[in-house]
């Protein structure tokens, strides 16, 4: 039996509408009203009597609820006595990240995170797909961008940074650009927004400090990040990418930065996690080796 799914209908019952309790539990009303639907095929009889002004436990529900609302009382109470002890990262982490940063950033970070606490174990989702946090049971999903879930606890980590790079063996074939619009003479590869279905585009500073956007005639399209590196790494042409994707192959020159002077890209990046993760002890020691992470 889904226990959040219990709670869930507590709540319910409690605020006689889904609205509030939706409200009150941080979670979505939809997202509410599936999992109460879930526990009621589960259990094989309906606990909610739904119409459009309010809601009431059915007979059933009524004897339920009765019956697991002073056993949720003591979890949560013995939930919060251990809450208050110091206690280690153990169990399973559930993570949502975007794939780039996931592959080339979070997965060394969380070899060492297990290392250090080997209790833990990770589920961790790499996909640039946005997760439903709670009602998908994760604990936490790193997002670009201004947060915009209400619901959720955003922890700011160190923004994401955009580099303009080519290899060097395409730079001595086509020359350098000196300016952006120098752009339109060369090979540019992009990505696709793959909700718009526009290309992504570049980002550079004027020399006023104005931000101008610059969208590349591209010769070659892809819809992630991972690919346009390793074309870039092939010396097909030239890519705007975060930083971090290319930090090694900068450092040992099979990458070369262009228009540097014009640089300014940047996003914001969040940890995010719902209210009742936010003492959870996995969560904290995740958070800490984002925060420490040299990236």
């Amino acid at each position: 039996m889904d226990l959040n799914a219990v709670r869930m209908l507590v709540q319910v019952a409690k605020a006689r509408s889904f609205t509030r309790a939706a409200a009150q539990l941080g979670v979505s009303q939809p997202g509410l009203s599936r999992a109460i639907s879930r526990l009621e095929s589960g259990l094989g009889v309906r606990l909610l009597q739904r119409n459009t002004r309010n809601v009431a436990l059915t007979a059933d529900g009524r004897q339920f609820v009765e019956q697991v609302a002073p056993l949720l009382a003591g979890l949560e109470d013995a939930e919060r006595q251990l809450a208050d002890r110091p206690a280690m990262p153990s169990g399973t982490l559930r993570i949502s990240a975007p794939s780039l940063f996931g592959r080339k950033v979070l997965v060394p970070l969380l070899g060492g995170l297990m290392q250090r606490h080997p209790q833990l174990q990770v589920d961790a989702v790499l996909s640039d797909r946005v997760v439903d946090l709670v009602e998908e049971g994760f604990d936490a999903a790193l997002r670009t961008g201004t947060p915009s879930d209400v619901r959720m606890i955003a922890r700011p980590l160190r923004p994401l940074r955009w580099v303009t790079v080519a290899a060097p063996g395409y730079l001595q074939r086509h020359g350098i650009p000196a300016t952006p619009a120098a752009l339109a003479t060369h090979t540019c590869l992009a990505m696709r927004n793959l909700r718009s279905g526009r290309l992504v585009d570049w980002e550079f500073v004027g020399a006023d400090g104005a931000q101008q956007d610059y969208t590349p005639t591209a010769r070659m399209v892809f819809d992630s990040g991972d690919p346009l590196v390793e074309a870039a790494l092939a010396g097909i042409g030239i890519v705007q990418v975060m930083e971090f994707a290319v930090r090694d192959a900068l450092a040992d020159g099979r990458l070369q930065r262009v228009l540097q002077n014009c640089e300014g890209r940047e996003r914001a990046f969040s940890l995010l996690y719902p209210p009742a993760r936010q003492r959870s002890p996995k969560l904290q020691a995740l958070a800490d080796t984002l925060l420490a992470g040299d990236w």
